[in-house]
């Protein structure tokens, strides 16, 4: 395993004292299925799809680390308002790759991307990382983006994670783990569910997760 680690069992309390501090990139282990929900010190600027800059949401900075690269694959569709829904997915998963490997008081933009079911899956997936001392660190490729509306004025989206160019970093000796060899467990297929708040931000509300997805291979 690279990027991922098993998300431990926390309490929503815990949870949510998590969400409020220094520890608060979807992780494979939120659940298992493939329909579609619904139907150092260093930084950089997180890249955000075009469509990011042209509406007038005041949103939170996202900085990553120079060493974590998240390339996102198909973010223009053509069509604006999907556009829309993949490049606020985009900053859903950058979101949580800042909580895991920059330390700061507060990540705001945890709490402006993901709501409910899927801001606790985060907070847990994150917390397990501070737990196991661990951040990472390397390029992750998201890839077959696509995104569905549904009936009740919800969208899907549906994308591939390659996580194989990553690596474990050791959080308090910055020492990079490159004897993990990739495996299968390194292909994650997503399916999101994300509700359009009164801000106008697609926010992502629940996540299914299959790792080692053929689909994704």
């Amino acid at each position: 395993m690279r990027k991922h680690t098993t998300i431990a069992t926390v309490c929503l309390a815990t949870a949510t004292t998590l969400l409020l501090t220094a520890c608060g990139g979807g992780g494979p282990k939120e659940s298992s299925d493939d329909e579609i929900a619904g139907a150092d010190t260093s930084s950089k600027s997180a890249s955000p799809s075009p469509s990011a800059s042209e509406d007038e949401i005041e949103r939170p900075e996202i900085t990553l680390p120079k060493d974590v690269d998240n390339v996102f694959e198909g973010d223009s569709t053509g069509d604006a308002k999907k556009d829309a829904v993949l490049a606020d997915n985009e900053r859903r998963i950058n979101s949580i790759d800042e909580a895991i490997t920059v330390d700061a008081d507060e990540h705001p933009a945890l709490k402006f991307y993901s709501k409910g079911d899927a801001l606790m899956s985060a907070a847990s997936y994150i917390k397990s990382f501070y737990d196991d001392g661990r951040s990472f660190t390397g390029k992750t490729r998201y890839y077959d983006r696509e995104a569905t509306f549904l009936k009740d004025g919800a969208a899907a989206v549906t994308y591939c994670m390659d996580a194989t160019g990553t690596y474990p970093k050791d959080r308090k000796t910055k020492k990079v783990d490159k004897s993990v060899k990739a495996s299968p467990s390194d292909y994650v297929f997503y399916n999101t569910r994300l509700e359009k708040n009164a801000k106008g931000v697609w926010q992502t509300t629940s996540v299914a997760s299959t790792e080692a997805a053929k689909r994704c291979m």
